[in-house]
């Protein structure tokens, strides 16, 4: 049964590099035609796509997001990475870790991230 399981700081000051990581397990982050994507939801809206990484390493961002992020992978700890640069208190979400280009049949159980100062 394959698993995913978001880690990261709770709270980023604005301005900040906002870092997370999914660890997945049951699952290679390698596996052929694999999409492995990041998705956030903000207090009182719905989800929203930040982008993917294709299982060989081909990365899309949402264009609204694309100037500051970047989504990566180690594959030697099976782990997807999110950076999310410049943030602002309009950051503040649940970011989600799934797999599938704009999410699919596995999710993590999300992480909070607040920014404030």
């Amino acid at each position: 049964q394959m698993q995913l399981q978001e880690s990261g700081p709770g709270l980023v000051k604005p301005s900040q590099t906002l870092s997370l990581t999914c660890a997945i397990s049951g699952g290679s982050i390698t596996a052929d035609y694999n999409y492995w994507s990041w998705i956030r939801q903000s207090p009182g809206k719905g989800l929203e796509w930040i982008g993917y990484i294709y299982y060989n390493g081909v990365t899309r961002y949402s264009p609204s997001l694309k100037s500051r992020t970047s989504i990566s992978r180690d594959t030697s700890k099976n782990q997807l990475t999110l950076q999310l640069n410049s943030v602002t208190p309009e950051d503040t979400a649940t970011y989600y870790c799934s797999r599938g280009p704009t999410g699919g049949d596995y999710w993590g159980q999300g992480t909070q991230v607040t920014v404030s100062s």
